[in-house]
Formats: C-alpha cells, structure tokens, sequence
C-alpha cells in the first residue's frame, strides 16, 4: 500500500486483505500501509461501519466469519473434569525435577497444574506461564518451584495474559517443555484456538520449547477454530482421553504424531 494512498483507497486495500487472510493484524496493516496505528484503527472502524469487517481484539476478520464462542476458564473447567484430571496425571508424570516447563493457560492445563503440584518428588522445577489461575494452582509448590508469570493485557474469561508484553519473556527463553492447551486438533489443520490474542501466544510458547506436549480432551479432536497455533507436526506428543473416537486417533497417528489416549478409572493409560 503505497503512502500517497488516499483514505478511501487504503481502505479498500485494507478491506481486500482481511478478505484474502481470513484475519489481519492492526500491526501489520499499518506497516504495510505506512501509517499510523491509529489510522488504521479509524479505517477499521469505517469499513466496520459499512458492514464490510468485523473488528476483534488486536485486528480485524471478514464480515460473517463465525467464529466458536469461548466459554470461561471455570465452565471448561466443569466439563469431563474427570477425564481432564487423567490426562493432566500422565501429562506430569513426562516433567523431570529440573526441567523448565511453558504452562499453557486452561482448563485442562490448569489440572496439570494441580498435577504437578502433587507430585511431591518433583523438585527444582521452573514453571513459566500467562495464566494467573495457572499461577496461583502453583503456588503451594513454591520453593519447589520457581513460577513466573509473563505479564501482558489480562483477559477475563481464561484469567489469561496476552499482549502487548506477554510474549516478550517467551522471546528471551529456551525452555524444555511447553505444554500446551488448545480448542482445535485436526491431522490436516492443525491445532487451533478460538481466542486469536491466545493463539499468538502459544505460537510463541511452540517456538521457544525443545519438546511440545498438546494436552486435550476428545471434543477437541477433529476441531478447526479461527486462531492458528501449530501444524501437528510441530508437536512431539497428544495427550487426550479415552472417549476419543479411533478414527480421530488413527488418522492423528497416521502422521506420525505420538498420541496417547487416557482412562479416566484409575487414572490408566489405554496406550499410544
């Protein structure tokens, strides 16, 4: 987009491109245009106004696009508690006294979370996440472990931080193991998330992690949601629970994907 453009053409540019990516960020398009972020925060609200985008948190979408609601950290949270307390049980028990661990925020992260706490041999673990229930599930731990908290903008819903700062520390870290939550795992698509400001923060927690750990129960599977975070590939391992369907199992399998599949009776392991 050139800078000589008048307002009515940048618009339309601007128009075409969230058309063409599905979403775009209000930084990217004021890079691109070579003007403020404030102009182009006016030019959303204009061609929002003509019906033509959707503004959301951090940029815009095309009109129409329907997106899943998000629930709250604490309805998440009664859902197939059991099952979730299986998986965050075998996700813990792959965590090393040591270790630096990316704590995802979560339903189901937050039983890892639990998880991780009640495992009492389990020492001198360094613990970064953007969940402040994340955080505080922690706390008992301390001086066990180390907990960090990213900082950012907090959003209500999953008590979580985003940004603006929420993905500096994760720029300056090389963690061990990133476990991660996600409201979308699909063999082509990969894992994807509802929430587009969460989503870029777990891109962040995948790029500075050796190994990617996705701990997601099985109404998770076979889902594609709007916010990008992964190709499946990308993961070293699948936690999820039993009542998965196979044909969701084989097919995340056939790509070569780790993936167990958890009871939640005696908290057993059907195998991977």
């Amino acid at each position: 987009m050139p800078v000589a453009d008048s307002a009515a053409a940048r618009r339309e540019r601007i128009a075409v491109e969230v058309s063409r990516r599905g979403f775009a960020r209000v930084t990217d398009l004021a890079r691109r245009a070579r003007v403020s972020e404030v102009t182009v925060r006016t030019d959303l609200a204009a061609l929002e106004a003509e019906g033509r985008i959707t503004r959301v948190h951090g940029g815009a979408m095309p009109r129409g696009l329907v997106t899943a609601r998000e629930s709250s950290l604490e309805q998440s949270s009664a859902r197939a508690s059991r099952l979730k307390r299986a998986i965050a049980v075998e996700a813990a028990s792959r965590v090393r006294s040591g270790e630096s661990v990316l704590l995802d925020v979560g339903s189901t992260t937050l039983a890892v979370a639990q998880a991780l706490v009640d495992r009492r041999e389990l020492t001198e673990l360094v613990v970064i996440t953007n969940g402040l229930a994340i955080a505080l599930a922690l706390e008992p731990a301390i001086p066990r472990f180390t907990v960090v908290v990213t900082g950012g903008t907090l959003r209500s819903l999953q008590h979580s931080l985003v940004n603006p700062l929420a993905t500096s520390l994760l720029d300056e870290v090389r963690a061990d193991t990133a476990i991660l939550g996600a409201t979308g795992v699909h063999a082509e698509h990969g894992v994807t998330n509802v929430n587009l400001p969460e989503a870029e923060v777990k891109r962040r927690m995948v790029a500075a992690s050796t190994r990617r750990i996705l701990v997601a129960d099985s109404s998770k599977l076979g889902q594609v949601h709007l916010g990008r975070v992964a190709t499946v590939q990308q993961l070293d391992a699948l936690i999820t629970d039993a009542d998965a369907d196979p044909a969701h199992l084989d097919v995340l399998r056939s790509t070569g994907l780790d993936v167990t599949a958890v009871a939640a009776r005696g908290l057993g392991t059907l195998g991977s």
